[in-house]
Protein backbone atom coordinates (compact mmCIF):
# COMPACT_ATOMS: atom_id res chain seq x y z
CA UNK A 1 0.00 0.00 0.00
CA UNK A 2 1.71 3.23 -1.19
CA UNK A 3 1.08 6.84 0.75
CA UNK A 4 -2.02 7.90 -1.31
CA UNK A 5 -3.63 4.39 -0.81
CA UNK A 6 -3.21 4.22 3.06
CA UNK A 7 -4.15 8.00 3.21
CA UNK A 8 -7.40 7.66 1.34
CA UNK A 9 -8.32 4.53 3.47
CA UNK A 10 -7.44 6.03 7.02
CA UNK A 11 -9.50 9.23 5.80
CA UNK A 12 -12.35 6.72 4.88
CA UNK A 13 -12.32 5.25 8.24
CA UNK A 14 -11.76 8.05 10.59
CA UNK A 15 -14.62 9.65 8.63
CA UNK A 16 -16.91 6.71 9.58
CA UNK A 17 -15.71 7.18 12.96
CA UNK A 18 -18.72 8.75 15.05
CA UNK A 19 -17.33 11.52 17.04
CA UNK A 20 -19.56 14.12 19.03
CA UNK A 21 -18.90 17.15 17.15
CA UNK A 22 -18.42 20.76 18.89
CA UNK A 23 -21.92 22.66 18.57
CA UNK A 24 -21.18 26.22 16.99
CA UNK A 25 -21.78 28.56 20.30
CA UNK A 26 -21.57 26.20 22.87
CA UNK A 27 -17.37 26.27 23.21
CA UNK A 28 -16.56 27.20 27.07
CA UNK A 29 -16.05 31.35 26.53
CA UNK A 30 -12.50 30.59 28.72
CA UNK A 31 -11.13 28.57 25.93
CA UNK A 32 -8.79 30.95 23.89
CA UNK A 33 -7.79 30.54 20.35
CA UNK A 34 -3.94 29.51 20.27
CA UNK A 35 -2.04 30.82 17.15
CA UNK A 36 1.45 30.07 15.72
CA UNK A 37 2.99 33.24 17.15
CA UNK A 38 1.27 33.07 21.09
CA UNK A 39 -0.05 30.04 22.77
CA UNK A 40 -2.43 30.77 25.69
CA UNK A 41 -1.10 30.43 29.07
CA UNK A 42 -2.80 27.52 29.40
CA UNK A 43 -2.22 25.40 32.66
CA UNK A 44 -2.76 21.65 33.47
CA UNK A 45 -1.19 18.12 33.29
CA UNK A 46 -0.52 14.96 31.53
CA UNK A 47 -2.28 12.04 31.67
CA UNK A 48 -0.40 8.89 31.07
CA UNK A 49 -3.32 6.02 30.50
CA UNK A 50 -1.83 5.53 27.02
CA UNK A 51 1.80 6.73 28.25
CA UNK A 52 3.23 3.23 27.40
CA UNK A 53 1.02 1.47 25.20
CA UNK A 54 1.74 -2.17 26.03
CA UNK A 55 -0.32 -1.35 29.51
CA UNK A 56 -2.82 0.92 28.13
CA UNK A 57 -6.14 1.82 29.25
CA UNK A 58 -9.15 3.79 29.16
CA UNK A 59 -8.83 7.51 30.27
CA UNK A 60 -11.40 8.53 32.86
CA UNK A 61 -13.51 11.14 32.48
CA UNK A 62 -13.10 12.00 36.28
CA UNK A 63 -10.27 13.16 35.48
CA UNK A 64 -11.29 16.22 33.31
CA UNK A 65 -14.53 16.90 35.65
CA UNK A 66 -11.54 17.52 38.87
CA UNK A 67 -9.37 19.50 36.78
CA UNK A 68 -11.90 21.69 35.27
CA UNK A 69 -13.48 21.74 39.05
CA UNK A 70 -9.73 22.95 40.18
CA UNK A 71 -9.66 25.81 38.08
CA UNK A 72 -7.31 24.08 35.04
CA UNK A 73 -7.99 24.30 31.51
CA UNK A 74 -5.20 21.92 29.53
CA UNK A 75 -4.59 18.99 29.11
CA UNK A 76 -1.69 16.66 27.72
CA UNK A 77 -2.15 13.34 25.88
CA UNK A 78 1.39 11.83 25.98
CA UNK A 79 0.53 8.36 23.48
CA UNK A 80 2.26 5.24 22.33
CA UNK A 81 1.26 4.23 19.23
CA UNK A 82 1.43 0.53 20.32
CA UNK A 83 -1.91 1.69 22.07
CA UNK A 84 -3.44 1.25 18.54
CA UNK A 85 -0.63 -0.21 16.12
CA UNK A 86 2.26 -3.22 15.51
CA UNK A 87 5.96 -2.65 16.77
CA UNK A 88 7.13 -3.85 14.18
CA UNK A 89 7.67 -2.07 10.69
CA UNK A 90 5.52 -4.35 8.78
CA UNK A 91 2.92 -3.95 11.45
CA UNK A 92 2.74 0.04 11.41
CA UNK A 93 -0.11 -0.25 8.04
CA UNK A 94 -2.59 -1.34 10.81
CA UNK A 95 -4.47 1.16 13.15
CA UNK A 96 -6.82 -0.34 15.58
CA UNK A 97 -10.11 1.78 15.58
CA UNK A 98 -11.59 0.62 19.30
CA UNK A 99 -8.16 1.46 20.72
CA UNK A 100 -8.85 5.15 19.62
CA UNK A 101 -11.90 5.87 21.28
CA UNK A 102 -10.70 6.41 24.29
CA UNK A 103 -8.97 9.26 22.61
CA UNK A 104 -12.29 10.08 20.90
CA UNK A 105 -13.88 10.40 24.45
CA UNK A 106 -10.74 12.54 25.89
CA UNK A 107 -11.74 15.16 22.63
CA UNK A 108 -15.20 15.47 23.88
CA UNK A 109 -14.71 15.67 27.83
CA UNK A 110 -12.40 18.29 26.79
CA UNK A 111 -15.10 20.33 24.85
CA UNK A 112 -17.85 19.62 27.83
CA UNK A 113 -15.31 20.64 30.59
CA UNK A 114 -13.53 23.44 29.04
CA UNK A 115 -10.10 22.22 28.93
CA UNK A 116 -7.97 22.12 25.85
CA UNK A 117 -6.93 18.44 24.72
CA UNK A 118 -3.03 18.65 23.53
CA UNK A 119 -2.47 15.13 21.04
CA UNK A 120 1.18 13.77 21.31
CA UNK A 121 3.23 11.01 20.01
CA UNK A 122 5.57 10.00 22.85
CA UNK A 123 6.64 6.89 21.27
CA UNK A 124 5.92 7.18 17.59
CA UNK A 125 6.78 5.02 14.59
CA UNK A 126 10.70 5.57 14.65
CA UNK A 127 11.32 7.14 17.73
CA UNK A 128 10.78 7.34 21.93
CA UNK A 129 12.85 8.93 24.05
CA UNK A 130 12.24 5.47 25.95
CA UNK A 131 14.05 2.37 25.73
CA UNK A 132 13.29 0.28 24.03
CA UNK A 133 14.87 1.34 20.92
CA UNK A 134 12.55 1.75 17.82
CA UNK A 135 13.08 -0.69 15.29
CA UNK A 136 13.97 1.82 12.40
CA UNK A 137 15.08 5.40 12.97
CA UNK A 138 12.74 8.52 12.35
CA UNK A 139 15.51 10.43 11.60
CA UNK A 140 17.18 8.76 9.15
CA UNK A 141 15.06 6.03 8.01
CA UNK A 142 12.32 7.00 4.90
CA UNK A 143 9.91 3.93 6.06
CA UNK A 144 9.98 5.04 9.73
CA UNK A 145 9.11 8.37 8.08
CA UNK A 146 6.31 7.82 6.34
CA UNK A 147 4.73 5.60 8.83
CA UNK A 148 4.59 8.38 11.24
CA UNK A 149 2.97 10.69 8.84
CA UNK A 150 0.65 8.28 8.20
CA UNK A 151 -0.18 7.90 11.48
CA UNK A 152 -0.57 11.69 12.03
CA UNK A 153 -2.59 12.05 8.97
CA UNK A 154 -5.08 9.59 10.00
CA UNK A 155 -5.18 12.03 13.71
CA UNK A 156 -5.59 14.52 11.55
CA UNK A 157 -8.49 13.11 9.62
CA UNK A 158 -10.20 12.01 12.63
CA UNK A 159 -10.54 15.64 14.33
CA UNK A 160 -11.12 17.71 11.34
CA UNK A 161 -13.64 20.31 12.21
CA UNK A 162 -12.42 20.75 16.29
CA UNK A 163 -11.37 24.06 16.11
CA UNK A 164 -7.87 24.80 17.46
CA UNK A 165 -9.34 26.06 20.74
CA UNK A 166 -9.95 22.60 21.62
CA UNK A 167 -7.44 19.95 20.16
CA UNK A 168 -3.87 20.58 18.84
CA UNK A 169 -1.06 18.35 18.05
CA UNK A 170 2.06 17.99 19.41
CA UNK A 171 4.41 15.71 17.02
CA UNK A 172 7.64 14.02 19.09
CA UNK A 173 8.29 14.01 22.70
CA UNK A 174 11.81 15.23 23.44
CA UNK A 175 13.82 14.54 20.14
CA UNK A 176 17.24 13.76 21.34
CA UNK A 177 20.55 15.37 20.40
CA UNK A 178 20.25 15.35 17.00
CA UNK A 179 21.17 17.65 13.75
CA UNK A 180 18.93 20.49 13.79
CA UNK A 181 18.41 19.85 10.19
CA UNK A 182 17.19 16.70 10.42
CA UNK A 183 14.54 17.20 13.45
CA UNK A 184 13.14 20.18 11.07
CA UNK A 185 12.83 17.96 8.04
CA UNK A 186 10.95 15.40 10.02
CA UNK A 187 9.08 18.22 11.53
CA UNK A 188 8.50 19.93 8.49
CA UNK A 189 7.57 16.31 6.79
CA UNK A 190 4.33 15.15 9.51
CA UNK A 191 3.02 19.05 9.41
CA UNK A 192 2.76 18.55 5.74
CA UNK A 193 1.14 14.98 6.06
CA UNK A 194 -1.18 16.48 8.81
CA UNK A 195 -2.25 19.84 6.87
CA UNK A 196 -3.33 17.53 3.74
CA UNK A 197 -6.31 16.53 6.34
CA UNK A 198 -6.18 19.34 8.13
CA UNK A 199 -4.80 22.75 6.97
CA UNK A 200 -5.86 24.62 9.65
CA UNK A 201 -4.41 21.96 12.53
CA UNK A 202 -2.80 23.95 15.08
CA UNK A 203 0.67 21.75 15.29
CA UNK A 204 3.39 21.87 18.26
CA UNK A 205 6.98 20.60 17.86
CA UNK A 206 9.15 20.08 21.50
CA UNK A 207 12.53 21.90 21.18
CA UNK A 208 15.83 20.31 20.29
CA UNK A 209 17.62 18.28 23.49
CA UNK A 210 15.17 16.70 24.82
CA UNK A 211 12.94 19.65 24.68
CA UNK A 212 15.27 22.05 26.74
CA UNK A 213 16.67 23.89 23.49
CA UNK A 214 14.64 26.01 21.06
CA UNK A 215 14.92 25.04 17.10
CA UNK A 216 15.32 28.68 15.24
CA UNK A 217 14.53 27.23 11.73
CA UNK A 218 11.31 25.97 12.88
CA UNK A 219 10.01 29.47 13.92
CA UNK A 220 7.05 30.36 11.63
CA UNK A 221 6.38 26.79 10.75
CA UNK A 222 5.08 25.80 14.31
CA UNK A 223 5.21 26.85 18.20
CA UNK A 224 7.52 24.73 20.59
CA UNK A 225 7.17 22.96 23.71
CA UNK A 226 9.99 22.87 26.18
CA UNK A 227 10.48 21.37 29.35
CA UNK A 228 10.77 22.00 33.42
CA UNK A 229 12.96 19.56 34.71
CA UNK A 230 16.09 20.97 35.66
CA UNK A 231 18.00 20.41 37.29
CA UNK A 232 17.71 16.76 37.50
CA UNK A 233 19.46 16.43 41.26
CA UNK A 234 15.73 17.97 41.57
CA UNK A 235 13.36 16.80 39.86
CA UNK A 236 14.64 12.84 39.02
CA UNK A 237 16.12 12.20 42.68
CA UNK A 238 16.41 8.43 43.83
CA UNK A 239 14.35 8.30 40.33
CA UNK A 240 14.23 4.59 39.64
CA UNK A 241 14.57 4.58 35.72
CA UNK A 242 17.49 7.34 35.51
CA UNK A 243 20.97 5.60 35.88
CA UNK A 244 23.18 6.52 38.87
CA UNK A 245 20.00 9.25 40.78
CA UNK A 246 20.54 6.56 43.70
CA UNK A 247 23.84 8.29 44.24
CA UNK A 248 22.94 11.98 44.37
CA UNK A 249 23.23 13.64 47.52
CA UNK A 250 19.79 14.93 48.83
CA UNK A 251 18.73 17.32 47.51
CA UNK A 252 18.52 21.03 48.24
CA UNK A 253 16.94 24.35 46.85
CA UNK A 254 19.02 26.34 45.71
CA UNK A 255 21.24 23.39 44.81
CA UNK A 256 25.18 23.45 44.64
CA UNK A 257 26.43 20.53 42.18
CA UNK A 258 30.22 19.70 42.67
CA UNK A 259 31.88 19.36 39.60
CA UNK A 260 35.15 18.31 38.99
CA UNK A 261 36.78 22.11 39.21
CA UNK A 262 34.32 24.01 40.54
CA UNK A 263 30.55 24.50 41.79
CA UNK A 264 27.78 25.45 40.33
CA UNK A 265 24.71 26.52 42.09
CA UNK A 266 20.94 26.11 40.58
CA UNK A 267 18.94 28.69 41.87
CA UNK A 268 16.11 31.27 40.33
CA UNK A 269 18.51 33.40 38.83
CA UNK A 270 20.78 30.52 36.78
CA UNK A 271 16.94 29.15 35.95
CA UNK A 272 16.10 31.86 34.11
CA UNK A 273 19.57 32.47 32.38
CA UNK A 274 19.79 29.03 31.91
CA UNK A 275 16.30 27.92 30.88
CA UNK A 276 13.73 30.54 30.44
CA UNK A 277 15.57 33.38 28.94
CA UNK A 278 16.06 31.62 25.19
CA UNK A 279 12.64 30.55 25.09
CA UNK A 280 11.78 34.50 25.88
CA UNK A 281 13.50 35.34 23.01
CA UNK A 282 12.31 33.04 20.04
CA UNK A 283 8.80 33.72 21.96
CA UNK A 284 9.75 37.55 20.64
CA UNK A 285 10.17 36.34 17.29
CA UNK A 286 6.83 35.34 16.92
CA UNK A 287 6.81 31.95 18.05
CA UNK A 288 4.44 30.42 20.65
CA UNK A 289 6.03 28.50 23.78
CA UNK A 290 4.76 26.59 26.23
CA UNK A 291 6.08 23.80 28.90
CA UNK A 292 5.01 20.69 27.93
CA UNK A 293 6.11 18.42 31.19
CA UNK A 294 7.68 19.88 34.51
CA UNK A 295 7.45 18.61 37.95
CA UNK A 296 9.50 16.67 40.67
CA UNK A 297 9.98 12.99 41.72
CA UNK A 298 8.15 11.92 45.00
CA UNK A 299 11.75 11.40 46.48
CA UNK A 300 12.99 14.28 46.67
CA UNK A 301 11.86 16.25 49.93
CA UNK A 302 8.66 17.97 49.58
CA UNK A 303 9.68 21.70 51.01
CA UNK A 304 12.32 21.36 48.38
CA UNK A 305 9.82 20.53 45.63
CA UNK A 306 7.87 23.06 46.29
CA UNK A 307 10.37 26.02 46.49
CA UNK A 308 12.37 24.90 43.13
CA UNK A 309 8.29 24.34 41.53
CA UNK A 310 7.66 28.46 43.03
CA UNK A 311 10.83 29.61 41.31
CA UNK A 312 10.26 28.30 37.96
CA UNK A 313 6.34 29.15 38.15
CA UNK A 314 7.35 32.68 38.88
CA UNK A 315 9.71 32.72 35.71
CA UNK A 316 6.51 31.24 33.48
CA UNK A 317 4.54 33.54 34.65
CA UNK A 318 6.22 36.65 33.61
CA UNK A 319 7.27 35.30 30.54
CA UNK A 320 3.92 34.40 29.83
CA UNK A 321 4.43 30.53 29.01
CA UNK A 322 2.02 28.03 30.18
CA UNK A 323 2.59 24.84 31.36
CA UNK A 324 1.82 21.16 32.15
CA UNK A 325 2.65 19.22 34.87
CA UNK A 326 3.63 15.95 34.85
CA UNK A 327 1.61 13.96 36.23
CA UNK A 328 -1.94 15.01 37.55
CA UNK A 329 -2.19 11.41 39.67
CA UNK A 330 0.87 9.74 40.14
CA UNK A 331 4.78 10.52 41.62
CA UNK A 332 4.80 13.64 40.27
CA UNK A 333 1.52 14.62 40.45
CA UNK A 334 -1.26 16.58 42.74
CA UNK A 335 -2.96 13.52 43.95
CA UNK A 336 -1.73 10.24 45.09
CA UNK A 337 1.79 10.52 44.39
CA UNK A 338 3.00 8.30 47.37
CA UNK A 339 5.42 11.27 49.36
CA UNK A 340 6.50 10.16 52.29
CA UNK A 341 6.80 13.80 53.94
CA UNK A 342 3.76 15.11 52.73
CA UNK A 343 0.23 14.89 55.49
CA UNK A 344 -2.57 13.88 52.45
CA UNK A 345 -6.22 15.69 52.52
CA UNK A 346 -9.05 12.91 51.11
CA UNK A 347 -10.10 14.45 48.16
CA UNK A 348 -12.72 13.00 45.64
CA UNK A 349 -11.47 9.60 46.61
CA UNK A 350 -7.56 10.27 46.22
CA UNK A 351 -4.97 11.82 48.04
CA UNK A 352 -4.49 15.36 47.69
CA UNK A 353 -1.32 17.05 48.03
CA UNK A 354 -3.03 20.29 48.87
CA UNK A 355 -0.05 22.63 49.56
CA UNK A 356 1.56 21.61 46.05
CA UNK A 357 -2.44 22.36 44.44
CA UNK A 358 -2.39 25.74 45.97
CA UNK A 359 1.02 26.55 44.89
CA UNK A 360 0.14 25.75 41.39
CA UNK A 361 -2.86 27.25 41.46
CA UNK A 362 -1.56 30.38 41.89
CA UNK A 363 0.35 30.84 38.94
Amino acid sequence: MNRREFLAVTAGSAAAVVIPKAVPGQAPAALPDPTLAKLPRWRGFNLLEYFEGRRKKPFVEKDFELIAKLGFDFVRLPLSYWAWSGEKPEEWEAIDEKSLKTIDDCVEWGRRYGIHVNVNFHRAPGYCVNPPEEPLSLWDNERALEACAKHWAHFAARYKGRPNREVTFNLLNEPKDIKEELYARVVRRLVAAIHEHDKDRLIIADGLKWGGTPCPSLVGVVPQSTRGYQPSQVSHYNANWVEGSDKWPLPTWPLKVQQKDRVDVWDKAKLASDRVDKWKAIAAKGCGVHVGEWGSYNKTPHAVALAWMKDNLELWKAAGFGWALWNFRGSFGILDSGRKDVEYESWNGHKLDRGMLELVKAY
